[in-house]
């Protein structure tokens, strides 16, 4: 069937055609993981991300492609996860400012789409690598727009985009050694084709229109959705609620920023006016502001931002158009009459409205006001706690695995913990929602894992407030960098501070091969207990104690070193007994101790530091 063009409704069937496809086979794409371990996620990671998207779509149906790729953009932005997903998620947001304002697909837009997309993409990573994900996407968007000026028939030119994707798939062996030493393809590519694949699929079905618009795709009755459902929030933990109002925490002049102020500005309309730069007007804002969003609608934007001089904001403002809806209120005020104790007790008081939002409650005529975080309630006739405490100046958000760990980390000052790493990464969204969650004015975000940093550094881009991401990738390395973190000193102290402990702490790991394969000059059988040293295989036997061993002695450099054993699923009490009698017998001088860490699938954990 020929299709000139597709519209937002047809559009989003493919795309739930493609999230499908993936699904279908995210496992071949895990196993196509460069580490033979079992917990090769790239499949897992993609399609999770597609589904956020896909149920974006389900839940708020679009007629035109420029409303339905937006819709999409934002699940995938909210639920990517590790770096393939965000780097996925990048595709499809540079695809959407593309066709942003179209009605209908057309090919020569399809393909001005595609390579944004990969325009995006790539600005998204700091250190672009060929022979990934990015080189599969460049080279179809590349092919794409050669063969779009060949053909108008959208099938065709998808099936040309598919066609291209798969033989630069081929390719990436030949771009990063790594893939060609274990003789594997990249697994972020391969799942990049499954989704084109998807697409292809749906647009020689002869289906019309997406789900939720009347037809329904091939092979799907008219009573049956597409599968769209969202994945799953990694589970948080973190502080218990305090025993007071969290207002009553603050002091009201700690309230730096007081002026609450938004507003929209309506663009100027003369071809003269100053054109709109959110970087250079961000810029301005944080002069003197703090708490900045700013969403560019095309014609207006959205402005809210906290700041001490709500003049210098309106007049920066004024630069780029003509102001409408403005708010501005005094936070200050709102806190004072919050703490009053008068205002708790009199018969028909009102609080501010976006207060009464939070959580008051009227008895017999009444308010009560509850604290948001869900803490306890004044209650009427009580007055507020006799002191108020400042808001605390860090707070911190680490992922982990395994519930010891977990402790371990919340003894050494880590607020909440996500429940996530190796197999599990947790979204952009769940990372946002635990930074969100902490009423702190700078939060610090360890990920402890190679593959939650792209997701942690976008959901610091997203949060309100100041993030910073220290680049852990192992959660021994998160132990180092809280050993080294210290709450008086500066947020840029800190982070120096535990960057440095992490580049001293040498970490390794130990599970089992799941195929046979040769990597860094040592052949591994399917398996066998296998060490790696921070990303390079080591080691590799039958027996675990002897890889454990083998792992150690490459750890080991002066003998008067910190090791630290935390042991996981399948460690083995008599193991770790020997291991600690052959670390005291062969480095007398070292100092070793082991902890309960319960991660999945690695047996053992090393992390070992210089005194």
């Amino acid at each position: 069937m020929s299709r000139r063009s597709l519209n937002g409704a047809e559009w989003s069937a493919m795309v739930l055609a493609g999230s499908e496809r993936l699904a279908e086979h995210a496992e071949r794409v895990n196993e196509l993981n460069v580490f033979p371990v079992p917990d090769g996620d790239t499949g897992t990671n993609m399609s999770m991300t597609m589904k956020a998207g896909a149920a974006e779509l389900g839940a708020r149906p679009q007629a035109e492609i420029g409303r339905a790729a937006e819709v999409l953009s934002k699940g995938l932005l909210m639920g990517a996860r590790g770096n393939s997903g965000v780097i996925l998620s990048q595709l499809f947001r540079g695809f959407a400012r593309a066709v942003a304002g179209h009605q209908e697909l057309t090919v020569p837009l399809f393909a001005t789409a595609l390579q944004q997309g990969v325009d995006t993409a790539y600005k998204s990573v700091v250190k672009p690598v060929e022979g990934t994900i990015l080189t599969v996407a460049k080279e179809a968007a590349r092919h794409g727009t050669a063969i779009s000026r060949r053909t108008p028939d959208i099938g065709e030119f998808m099936k040309e985009v598919h066609r291209k994707a798969a033989e630069a798939l081929s390719r990436t062996p030949d771009l990063l050694p790594v893939l060609k030493q274990v003789g594997v393809v990249d697994s972020g590519g391969q799942g990049l084709v499954y989704v084109y694949e998807g697409f292809v699929d749906y647009l020689f079905s002869g289906a019309v229109e997406a789900p939720g618009f009347g037809a329904q795709s091939a092979g799907r009755s008219a009573a049956e959705p597409p599968s769209a459902s969202a994945p799953s929030s990694a589970a948080v933990s973190g502080i218990a609620p305090t025993s007071r109002s969290a207002q009553s925490r603050i002091a009201t002049e700690s309230i730096r920023f007081p002026y609450d102020m938004e507003f929209f500005i309506r663009k100027l309309a003369s071809p003269g006016g100053r054109a709109f730069s959110e970087s250079a007007f961000r810029r301005e804002l944080e002069k003197d502001g703090d708490s900045i969003i700013l969403i560019d609608d095309g014609d207006v934007i959205k402005v809210h931002v906290h700041s001490r001089r709500p003049g210098d904001v309106l007049n920066a403002a004024l630069a780029y158009g003509e102001l409408t809806q403005l708010h501005i209120l005094n936070m200050r005020d709102q806190h004072r009459d919050l703490l009053r104790p008068e205002t708790a007790m009199l018969p028909g008081v009102r609080l501010p409205a976006e207060d009464e939002a939070l959580g008051m409650e009227a008895a017999s005529g009444i308010p009560a006001v509850q604290d948001p975080f869900g803490a306890d309630v004044l209650q009427p006739g009580q007055a507020p706690h006799p002191y108020v405490h400042e808001m605390a100046a860090f707070g911190v958000v680490a992922v982990s695995a395994g519930e010891g760990n977990a402790e371990l980390l919340r003894s050494l000052g880590v607020d909440i913990v996500i429940s996530g790493g190796q197999s599990m990464n947790p979204s952009t969204e769940d990372l946002l929602q635990a930074i969100r969650s902490l009423s702190v004015e700078h939060v610090f975000v360890l990920p402890n894992n190679g593959n939650i940093l792209m997701a942690a550094e976008q959901a610091s881009e997203l949060a309100e407030r100041p993030v910073t991401v220290v680049p852990t990738r192992s959660v021994p390395q998160g132990f180092a960098a809280m050993f080294a973190f210290r709450e008086e000193e500066s947020a840029a102290v800190n982070k120096e501070r535990m960057l440095q402990a992490i580049e001293r702490v040498g970490t390794g790991q130990i599970t089992r091969a799941v195929r046979d394969t040769r990597m860094d000059d040592i052949d591994i059988r399917s398996g066998q207990f296998i060490g790696i040293q921070d990303k390079t295989i080591v080691a590799a036997a039958d027996e675990l104690g002897d890889t454990c061993r083998q792992l150690l002695a490459r750890l080991m450099k002066s003998g008067d070193e910190i090791v630290t054993i935390l042991t996981g699923e399948g460690s083995e009490e008599t193991v770790t007994a020997d291991l600690l009698a052959w670390l005291e017998e062969r480095y007398p001088d070292a100092e070793a101790e082991r902890h309960e860490g319960g991660q999945p699938l690695y047996p053992y954990w090393f992390m070992v530091e210089s005194d």
